[in-house]
């Protein structure tokens, strides 16, 4: 809650801006890809967070699919037996990542998956990694764990664990679901 209250600060402006600069130096952030490119511009340290990206930033490919998010792809694979892979030696389900539901768990089933962790100094908005129709979306509560690699060779369902928004689409390629999986701080996704 205390970090909730600082990020969302707007006075004193000193204050706020002291945050982001730091911020920016501990995890050498740029804002040069940025909308907003000076730090004492943001409302708040929220906003610099989920900071909003020039429109030339990231021209879309002719591909078929694109990343959805900046950051690292950590895992992908096959899901087998309606497993998926979270690091070397630790898998989760399906089932359990959809929050319970076996149908759209078992519409999966011989698809894929990708993981892709978004660290601090990553721009934290998600895209459409291709066209598709949102049917649903769930709400699950859990935990708020790290999501760094190393937390996720360590604690067993982590991403079936936290605090999640699984949203369920349908597309030309057939249905797929994009999970936003909640971290240490991290804990609201709009």
């Amino acid at each position: 809650r205390a970090a909730g209250w600082l990020g969302h600060l707007e006075t004193p402006r000193w204050l706020k801006t002291m945050l982001i600069k730091t911020f920016m130096n501990s995890y050498n952030v740029s804002l040069a890809d940025a909308e907003i490119e000076h730090p004492d511009d943001f409302p708040h340290f929220n906003a610099f967070f989920t900071r909003a990206l020039k429109d030339t930033a990231r021209p879309l490919a002719a591909n078929r699919f694109v990343m959805p998010a900046d950051g690292e792809l950590s895992q992908r694979g096959p899901i087998a037996d309606g497993l998926m892979i979270q690091a070397k030696g630790r898998y989760y389900t399906a089932n359990a990542l959809l929050g319970g539901d076996s149908v759209a768990a078992k519409a999966l089933e011989n698809g894929s998956f990708a993981t892709i962790y978004l660290s601090p100094r990553d721009y934290h908005r998600i895209h459409m990694p291709c066209d598709g129709r949102l049917v649903r979306m769930i709400h699950v509560p859990g935990d708020l764990f790290s999501v760094n690699p190393t937390t996720a060779r360590g604690v067993p369902g982590l991403f079936a664990r936290n605090e999640r928004v699984v949203c369920l689409f349908e597309g030309a390629h057939g249905p797929f679901v994009m999970v936003l999986v909640g971290a240490t701080i991290v804990g609201s996704m709009a």
